[in-house]
């Protein structure tokens, strides 16, 4: 069974989610009190409604708690983001994913009850600079202070050699979880499988293993 979602606060990521979670075939709910921002977002998903969510009785009406993950999106107030986030808490919705604005913001929400918090504006900063400064890093995903995952395309240094040859674990305390050759995806590749000039590799490791397999592969930081 698919997974239902209601995104809160159709600023441009609440919209971006909605609409990309929609294209994906999910069952979407999108709420704003901004009766703009609905009419816009109406043209685009099936389901938007205008609400005030730090209204219980409202999210109640539109039976907030049936969904599996609620979404919250609101954009600079940052009084309004709490309030839903508790409102959602005491209504036992099983999942909430909330946008912050900064590392109090988060720190608040996680205590009031958020299952997660996201911070867009600073995680696209972290991975524009990344791709600024190594143009052979496609994307990166910071999953804590000291670990990530990073996207790269593998150059003379990978080519025609095996995951066993390359020893990237032994040698760089990095791990390739998955290789991309043309449109093959190779989720957890076996340490026999070569990699060629052109594919695109997911390694994840410490921030300082990260570099120095950069440093070794591309020589650059």
């Amino acid at each position: 069974m698919s997974k239902t979602f209601a995104i809160i606060g159709l600023g441009r990521f609440g919209s971006s989610v909605a609409q990309t979670l929609d294209t994906m075939g999910y069952e979407v709910l999108a709420i704003d009190q901004d009766s703009q921002r609905v009419q816009d977002l109406s043209q685009s998903i099936p389901h938007v409604v205008e609400a005030d969510s730090t209204d219980e009785k409202a999210l109640k009406a539109l039976g907030i708690r049936n969904f599996d993950v609620i979404v919250v999106g609101i954009g600079n107030d940052i009084q309004s983001s709490i309030l839903t986030t508790l409102i959602l808490k005491e209504m036992g919705v099983n999942k909430i994913v909330v946008k912050a604005q900064n590392e109090l913001h988060g720190k608040v929400l996680y205590k009031i009850g958020a299952d997660r918090v996201v911070f867009p504006e600073r995680d696209m900063g972290v991975r524009v600079v990344h791709n600024l400064i190594s143009p052979n890093i496609l994307d990166y995903v910071e999953l804590s202070n000291d670990y990530s995952i990073v996207e790269i395309i593998a150059r003379d240094f990978f080519n025609e050699k095996t995951l066993q040859e390359l020893d990237i674990r032994a040698r760089f305390g990095c791990n390739v979880i998955a290789i991309k050759n043309g449109d093959i995806f190779n989720i957890a590749p076996a340490a026999t499988d070569i990699i060629y000039e052109g594919d695109m590799l997911v390694v994840i490791g410490h921030n300082d293993d990260l570099k120095k397999l950069q440093e070794k592969a591309y020589g650059d930081g």
